[in-house]
């Protein structure tokens, strides 16, 4: 029964069929995606996937106590932070050497109709870090980068689906439909009524993205830009070798592969644009918005790969990036132009995973 249903779905969507590839253990990498790789381009037919909001109602994931919602305009700096950031502008900058923004994520929604599905838990999934429970899967979604559930460009494939009837944020790392087998890495699942702790889902323990976060609140939108403000943290990434070996800080919780020395980032921390930044320096006020943002809510450092930037695909929004934000467009913002924020005490990786409870209800 459960072949037949997924064959049924995969067939709604894209054949059965796909591949699956290697990463590094714990690290999603999600950069690694061309920016000009475009999810939005793609026609996926018949869906329940989403609305134009492809979240909950006003774009929050969580209650307003939830960190990524902080204005950390008068937030303390860190001891390091000139450091740091000069330790990153004379060790290759962002990842491309420039800020670029990748738009090829996508935010689902479970309606009252979406199956829930079970998967079979592949190399990529980690105890006790992950989650092995059944996963709605909408008819007409597609991963991160693909037009359907097959992974066949080998890429992270993110899963992310909203799933109201339950209150639940699913999110998975390097989905694949294959043969009519749902084949699944690691899967974070988030209760959006609650208030996650500094500890997220538990110390040493990784999600769907290397770091610990929830993604999908960090991703912003064709129609928040539209709108003309971003009132969330922003997710950024590094590669692994501009990242400092085998540390984080809260509100991370976990890192991949890291393996730069000295003061180099570090996988976890919050970053500000500097109240003084030249905004001018921007090509259009799309950037301003997104600057504005980085300057109220900051960017937390999520993941290892290329491109710094991940905002969500527009094929479920109702604007669109094309005339409106470019993928070069933050190009002209340098690692100098921030301050890095003190969020703690920096802990040693381990990859000794320990589950808390939740955190508490507002």
């Amino acid at each position: 029964m459960r072949s037949v249903l997924l064959c049924t779905l995969a067939l709604a969507l894209v054949a059965c069929g796909g591949s699956s590839g290697t990463q590094s253990p714990n690290d999603s990498g999600s950069g690694d995606n061309d920016a000009a790789t475009d999810a939005g381009d793609d026609d996926a037919g018949s869906s329940d996937a989403g609305t134009s909001d492809g979240g909950p109602s006003a774009g929050r994931f969580f209650p307003d106590g939830a960190w990524m919602y902080q204005d950390i305009s008068d937030a303390g700096v860190n001891t390091e932070s000139k450091a740091i950031t000069d330790w990153l502008a004379n060790n290759g900058s962002w990842g491309t050497g420039k800020l670029q923004i990748d738009t090829s994520i996508e935010v689902l929604t479970a309606v009252s109709s979406t199956p829930l599905l079970d998967f079979q838990a592949s190399s990529d999934f980690y105890s006790p870090d992950c989650d092995h429970v059944k996963m709605p899967v909408p008819v007409g979604g597609n991963l991160e980068g693909e037009s359907g559930y097959d992974c066949t460009q080998d890429g992270d494939c993110h899963l992310l689906v909203v799933d109201g009837r339950t209150n639940q944020l699913f999110e998975m790392w390097r989905a694949d439909f294959t043969g009519g087998t749902f084949n699944g890495g690691c899967l974070a699942v988030w209760d959006m009524t609650r208030v996650y702790g500094p500890e997220g889902r538990g110390e040493q323990c990784t999600s769907a993205d290397a770091a610990g976060f929830p993604i999908s609140p960090l991703l912003f939108t064709a129609d928040e830009v539209a709108a003309g403000h971003i009132d969330h943290a922003i997710r950024f990434i590094l590669p692994n070798a501009r990242m400092r070996k085998k540390t984080y800080v809260h509100p991370g919780t976990h890192a991949g592969g890291p393996s730069a020395t000295g003061t180099a980032p570090v996988y976890g921390s919050r970053w500000r644009l500097k109240p003084g930044f030249d905004m001018s320096r921007l090509p259009n006020e799309a950037a301003r918005t997104v600057a504005r943002a980085l300057q109220k809510y900051g960017m937390a450092l999520a993941d290892g790969g290329n491109i710094a930037f991940t905002a969500r695909s527009d094929q479920r929004t109702t604007h669109k990036w094309s005339g409106l934000l470019g993928s070069h467009d933050l190009q002209a913002i340098v690692p100098g132009d921030f301050e890095v924020l003190d969020t703690g005490t920096v802990t040693t990786l381990t990859f000794d995973c320990t589950r808390t409870p939740l955190g508490v209800r507002p």
